[in-house]
């Protein structure tokens, strides 16, 4: 599968359901887990961690720095932070309704 066509790729809307379906934060860990490499989740996860920083107002440079992202990433979290209908602002309000705002 091509990079650019992953925002229209049939899998991804599949894997959505499942995992919202699923119920399971442990069995879809344990897929994620399963599915990527190492450095795959450690980029999975370093994005997400930067999702939240910049929810927390910390200074992009201290987000680079700290997570040894680059600042294009981060510029681009940021972007997608500000969007009228933003899917990071909605999974971290879905994260803050748990009681887990700080995993």
């Amino acid at each position: 599968m091509a990079t650019d066509k992953a925002d229209s790729a049939p899998e991804i809307d599949e894997l959505s359901v499942i995992f919202a379906r699923s119920g399971d934060e442990h069995q879809i860990a344990a897929y994620l887990r399963a599915l990527f490499t190492p450095r795959e989740l450690a980029d999975l996860a370093s994005r997400w961690a930067l999702v939240k920083a910049l929810r927390e107002k910390e200074p992009q440079r201290e987000i680079a720095k700290t997570l040894g992202v680059s600042l294009c990433k981060i510029t681009r979290g940021s972007r997608e932070l500000k969007k009228e209908d933003s899917a990071f602002l909605k999974m971290l309000a879905v994260l803050e309704a748990d009681g887990n705002g700080s995993r």
